[in-house]
């Protein structure tokens, strides 16, 4: 009796999204925001609140902050209060504001037992690696929303990328100013980013009572 070939069967595999929310994570909100900087600042942790506050201000992608180092930020023992940097992905400059109260953390940490002898501003806690990884850094953004109540699977590092930036729009609807910012060369990305003709049509909505 011949032998029957049966088909090679394949076991299926987990599709890396099961279970996960994707697409565009959410800015915080300013209440957010603070409440995130209240936690950091009672428990002490002053490399995870400059961080997060640069992260807030700058408006750079997880692969340019965590990069950072205290030369971009510090001149001459003072904080800047306006940064250019190059963009590792576009190869272009980007400028961004430092405020007050970020300055003011900054200024904190570079002066703390930590920094001593360090180049990159958030120097990583393993001995072999320089500053943080992009992926230490998403984790810490995960354990920050997750300690304010938050859902984590809706929100990571582009979560603060357009926390600022998406509140600029929603006071001032300046499209340019934000595109500006964000470094983007084509206004159809900032568009995209932001997910701006999405929210205008929901807030229209809003507003329409039949």
């Amino acid at each position: 009796m011949p032998r029957v070939q049966l088909p090679v069967v394949t076991p299926k595999r987990r599709a890396w999204n099961k279970g996960r929310i994707i697409g565009q994570k959410r800015p915080l909100m300013p209440k957010q925001v603070w409440a995130i900087r209240a936690r950091l600042e009672l428990a002490g942790n002053m490399r995870d609140l400059a961080l997060f506050n640069v992260a807030i201000d700058s408006k750079l992608r997880g692969c340019d902050l965590v990069t950072l180092a205290v030369t971009d930020l510090v001149r001459e023992d003072r904080v800047r209060e306006r940064v250019s940097v190059i963009q590792s992905k576009t190869k272009r400059p980007v400028q961004f504001e430092l405020t007050e109260n970020t300055r003011n953390t900054i200024a904190g940490w570079i002066n703390s037992p930590e920094m001593i002898g360090c180049r990159f501003m958030f120097p990583s806690r393993f001995h072999d690696r320089p500053h943080i990884s992009t992926r230490q850094y998403g984790r810490l953004v995960r354990d920050w929303v997750t300690a304010i109540g938050l859902e984590p699977s809706g929100y990571g590092t582009h979560s603060l990328r357009r926390t600022k930036v998406a509140e600029i729009y929603r006071k001032t609807g300046n499209l340019r100013a934000v595109q500006l910012l964000l470094g983007h060369t084509k206004v159809d990305s900032t568009v995209r980013y932001l997910g701006v003709e999405l929210e205008d049509a929901l807030s229209i909505a809003e507003k329409i009572d039949i």
